[in-house]
């Protein structure tokens, strides 16, 4: 009875009668539309029934393709999406399950135009908000399946585009279907992320395209728009988008996995393009956490090949320009140890030439030059990082990367480079680079708090060193620092200019705090000045930053006080350059006496005394004439124009103190300092230096007043203390000379040998106190 209800159509179901009158008895006709129009009425009026009329749809598609009829499958198709399209309401969860059965059967077809006519009508699914939650809905198969056709490898190559496109927009159906509906199944899930985005880097490498600028997709023709690379780019961006601060990891791990099992770092074009749409893409405050991976996997792969990291630094850098201020996040020092610890591992590889003995991976040959490129890398990175900080940040980061510079004989406890002293160097060198990189752009309106002396006395102390490159970038350093009013650029070149006025400087009366800073540190910094030109390692760099430093304090620091100061450093220069003692080559002092001149004509003209600016321009004009080779035009240039002796540097050709204080203690100045020879003051930093003995430092010139207190050089004059001098303050009897010099020979030769401890030790012992205070002065 039931086969014979089931032949008469009268006898049939309602559903069924209007589904199969859909059907036209030629599939190339097309759907009937009056037919459909009567079964999506009645969808509409008794929703109950979806449920049956989509498991009848789906048996008859079912049965279309198993007989290859495919014409009809498409129209069976086509009435499934103006039902879902049509019906919203409590019953459509049933429907849909018969609605992804069908798609699926349509996915899992081996013919190219049921997988797309399967995909398209899967994407016009995902685009319907349903106004109720399925609890029990999967989507595991079509991710996988979706990934699958984003790696087709099919013959014809336009086919093999169709099935990858819709892979692809079938990939984004499903993110967009199951983002934002916390019953799913979390889309986020390392097991989809892992199949989801390795097909979208797969179609996003396969084809040229110019690099993304912008953060949004880019307008492009509708001939661009049909590209798998452009749809792909469109699907990351919006799926990146979506991401939440906790599914960021999982979505950035795979794109880290797929760059490694590629090998597409070496290249760097495809890594940095891939994270610069990330960082575009992501919300703002999450790209702290993407930079964090990057420097995860950083460390992950520390014992890879230079390329490598190389590339991984380059996207750093990329990275770090394109956040936000203050978006690397609350480890702002975690990620400068980092990119630190690379540098360092990077000059151990360069120098030892193994990474570490490792047996599986030491065996690699690593190549000096591609090491160096990574230095240069990470150096730029924490430059770009740096850039990215406020202020107050930026200088714990100075003071982080100050604290590790290795020191020889200070920082014991640093660990060792593994490459002696050569590793040290380097180490030093490279982390002077990245101040540089810091410093560069720099200002602060506070230059006590900015730069405590935690920063500026360990960096000063470089300023010692025998290594001109060390000493160089350390004037560099302080250029940076010093410079808040974009004025170096005006003090690049070493130069007699008649009127300055054409270099437009910017000039801003000092503040209290900058009164303060020079009361603190003027004198260090005259010092450091005054021992850089001493140096016979210096060269033309060393004294063109020179000037730019002198230059830059009488712009950026100055007050009355510090102009006198440097004008006195500019005469004790001209000294230095006459003093036959310190035994300096011909260059060095043509240039000692070069800069001074420089200097007291700039000087001069910032003062605005005329006849201190008469006597400069007199002296630089009697040079011109008799003595060229004492300007700067002359020395600093390629092939400097030097006499073979200076032995006749005399008369008209000097700048004389009596004069420049005579003329300015006319206008005001205070005389009494401006009579005073300036004398460098010496201290601990130079024995550490251990550039002079410390039977040469006894015997040196100092200054009476403290260190800290400048003002006590007003009311007294520098006195010259030697030994002999020292001993006569304290032993009253002429008698016990002889014995005074042998102990003289002996304190000598124990400040030579002995440590400062046993040194302090035993004066305090055997020696009178006021002995013993002014010894400690000395050394």
């Amino acid at each position: 009875m039931y086969g014979v209800c089931g032949c008469c159509g009268a006898l049939r179901p309602r559903y069924k009668r209007l589904v199969d009158n859909i059907f036209p008895e030629d599939p190339e006709d097309g759907l009937v539309k009056a037919n459909m129009e009567k079964l999506t009425f009645y969808a509409l009026s008794a929703p109950e029934k979806l449920d049956r009329i989509g498991a009848y749809l789906s048996e008859r598609l079912s049965r279309d393709v198993a007989r290859h009829r495919y014409g009809y499958v498409c129209i069976a198709m086509e009435a499934l999406d103006q039902l879902l399209m049509a019906c919203h309401c409590q019953s459509i969860n049933l429907f849909v399950e018969s609605f992804l059965k069908m798609v699926r059967k349509l996915l899992e077809s081996d013919k190219p135009s049921l997988q797309i006519l399967g995909t398209n009508s899967f994407v016009k699914f995902a685009n319907i908000e349903e106004d109720t939650p399925s609890y029990h809905r999967s989507y595991d198969f079509f991710v996988s399946r979706f990934s699958e056709m984003c790696h087709s490898s099919y013959e014809d190559p336009d086919i093999r585009t169709k099935i990858r496109m819709a892979g692809i927009k079938g990939l984004q159906g499903v993110v967009r279907k199951t983002v934002n509906d916390e019953l799913q199944a979390n889309i986020w899930d390392p097991q989809h992320m892992d199949k989801i985005v390795p097909s979208l880097l797969f179609n996003l490498q396969s084809g040229e395209r110019t690099e993304s600028r912008s953060p949004s997709p880019l307008q492009a023709s509708e001939k661009e728009k049909e590209s798998p690379v452009e749809l792909t780019e469109r699907c990351f961006r919006e799926l990146l988008g979506r991401a939440a601060y906790g599914n960021i990891k999982n979505a950035i791990t795979p794109v880290l996995m797929h760059l490694d099992n590629h090998s597409l770092w070496e290249g760097k074009t495809f890594a940095v393009r891939c994270f610069k749409i990330i960082m575009y893409s992501i919300q703002s405050q999450h790209s702290h956490l993407v930079i964090q991976q990057l420097l995860g996997h950083l460390d992950a792969n520390s014992k890879n090949s230079a390329t490598v990291r190389a590339g991984i630094v380059e996207v750093l850098l990329e990275a770090a320009a394109i956040a936000a201020s203050g978006s690397v996040g609350p480890t702002v020092l975690e990620v400068f140890n980092t990119l630190l610890r690379q540098l360092r591992l990077s000059v151990d590889y360069e120098l030892t030439g193994s990474y570490d003995g490792s047996t599986n991976i030491g065996t690699k040959i690593i190549k000096a030059h591609e090491e160096r490129q990574l230095q240069e890398a990470v150096i730029r990175t924490i430059g770009s990082f740096a850039n990215t900080l406020p202020t107050y940040q930026r200088s714990e980061v100075m003071l982080f990367i100050m604290g590790k510079i290795p020191v020889p004989g200070v920082h014991l406890a640093l660990p060792s480079t593994g490459s002696g002293h050569e590793g040290t160097r380097m180490i030093q060198v490279m982390l002077l680079k990245s101040l540089v990189q810091v410093t560069a752009g720099f200002q602060t309106t506070n230059m006590l708090t900015a730069l405590p002396s935690s920063f500026l006395e360990p960096l000063l102390s470089f300023s010692l060193t025998e290594d001109p490159e060390v000493r160089l970038l350390v004037l560099q350093i302080l250029l940076s620092l010093i410079d808040r009013h974009d004025n170096r650029p005006k003090f690049t070149n070493i130069s007699i200019i008649s009127d300055i006025s054409v270099l437009k400087l910017k000039v801003d009366k000092c503040s209290r705090q900058d009164n303060l800073f020079m009361k603190k540190h003027g004198q260090q910094l005259y010092r450091h000045i005054y021992l850089g030109c001493k140096e016979h390692s210096s060269g033309r760099q060393h004294y063109e930053t020179l000037f730019a430093l002198l230059g830059l304090l009488s712009v950026e620091l100055a007050n009355e006080e510090v102009v006198v100061d440097l004008i006195r450093l500019a005469l004790a220069l001209q000294d230095l350059a006459l003093s036959t003692d310190e035994a300096l080559p011909i260059f060095n002092r043509c240039a000692v006496h070069a800069l001074a001149a420089a200097y007291l004509n700039l000087i001069c003209q910032l003062t605005t005394v005329p006849a201190f600016c008469q006597h400069i321009h007199e002296v630089i004009e009697v040079r011109q004439k008799e003595s060229p080779y004492l300007l700067p035009e002359d020395v600093f240039i390629d092939n400097p124009k030097l006499p073979s002796s200076l032995e006749k540097v005399e008369g008209d050709v000097l700048f004389l103190q009596s004069k420049i204080t005579e003329v300015l203690g006319g206008s005001g100045y205070n005389t009494d300092r401006l009579a005073t020879p300036y004398v460098p003051q010496y201290t601990d930093e130079d024995r550490l230096s251990k550039r002079k003995s410390i039977g040469e430092t006894i015997s040196l010139q100092v200054e009476v007043e403290s260190r800290n207190s400048p003002e006590k050089e007003e009311r007294t004059p520098a006195e010259e203390i030697t030994f002999e001098t020292l001993k006569n303050a304290i032993v009253d009897s002429v008698g016990m000379e002889e014995q005074e010099r042998e102990r003289r020979r002996q304190v000598v030769e124990k400040f030579q040998k002995a440590p400062f401890e046993e040194i302090a030790a035993h004066c305090g012992a055997r020696v009178h106190q006021k002995y013993f205070s002014f010894i400690h002065i000395i050394i």
